[in-house]
């Protein structure tokens, strides 16, 4: 589903990303891990369209999608979280998800269309679907999952999930990695997903790939990465313990 090759980002003199390369196929969850600074967010911000790749080529069901800007690689089916959830204040819940199913998916939904389906994936996501309801009323847990909304509402085939468990309890956290796996279930929507809470992470994904000073140093099965002496050393500290 997406072939990244060579995926090279400079900032002036400062080499970002280092030809980084991976693939995914459908279906699968996939994570990308390393440390902070190691080039996680950089790798999806150039295949989201925010930043220009330097170098190397991303493809996307076949074609090739560096370089093109945000709304069109959206609308070809790539939906991404952030970190830090920014939604609009002035607007309600409800709204906030509209706006991204009338202006992300690739057809252009009518106002009817676009709350209906803003409905829906609110619903899923276990938000709730009261036109008035407001933003303030929303916690971290929920911020997250108001961000991840908005990108299920553009209808996406890949959802590149940045930190979905940042600042959640680990209740919080135990639901929103069961929804990404429903989200990959019931939606057959593939995953690629940052994170840094591991004992979670390592549970979830099918396959990892470990990034560092952005460069790839490894690639495989939790655990083999779990095991694997480079990335103990680089980033984990110590072997995890999967259970």
């Amino acid at each position: 589903m997406l072939t990244v090759s060579g995926l090279t980002k400079r900032f002036g003199g400062f080499l970002a990303l280092r030809g980084v390369s991976f693939e995914i196929t459908p279906g699968e969850i996939l994570g990308l891990i390393g440390p902070n600074g190691s080039g996680k967010t950089t790798c999806f911000n150039c295949i989201s369209g925010a930043l220009l790749p330097s170098g190397g080529s991303i493809k996307f069901l076949g074609d090739e999608i560096g370089g093109l800007t945000p709304d069109a690689i959206c609308h070809r089916g790539v939906a991404r979280t952030f970190q830090i959830p920014r939604p609009f204040r002035k607007l309600s819940i409800l709204e906030n998800v509209a706006v991204a199913s009338h202006f992300g998916s690739a057809t252009r939904n009518t106002e009817a269309e676009a709350r209906q389906q803003a409905a829906e994936v609110l619903t899923l996501v276990g938000l709730p679907t009261d036109p008035a309801a407001s933003t303030t009323l929303l916690g971290a847990g929920g911020l997250k999952k108001l961000e991840l909304a908005r990108a299920l509402a553009t209808k996406p085939k890949l959802l590149l999930a940045d930190e979905s468990l940042g600042g959640l309890d680990p209740a919080e956290m135990h639901d929103a990695a069961e929804m990404l796996r429903r989200i990959r279930g019931e939606l057959g929507i593939t995953i690629v997903w940052v994170e840094h809470i591991m004992a979670t992470l390592l549970r979830v994904v099918d396959r990892l790939v470990v990034l560092d000073h952005g460069e790839k140093i490894a690639e495989g099965l939790p655990l083999e990465i779990a095991e694997n002496p480079q990335v103990i050393e680089a980033y984990l500290g110590e072997k995890v313990v999967l259970t």
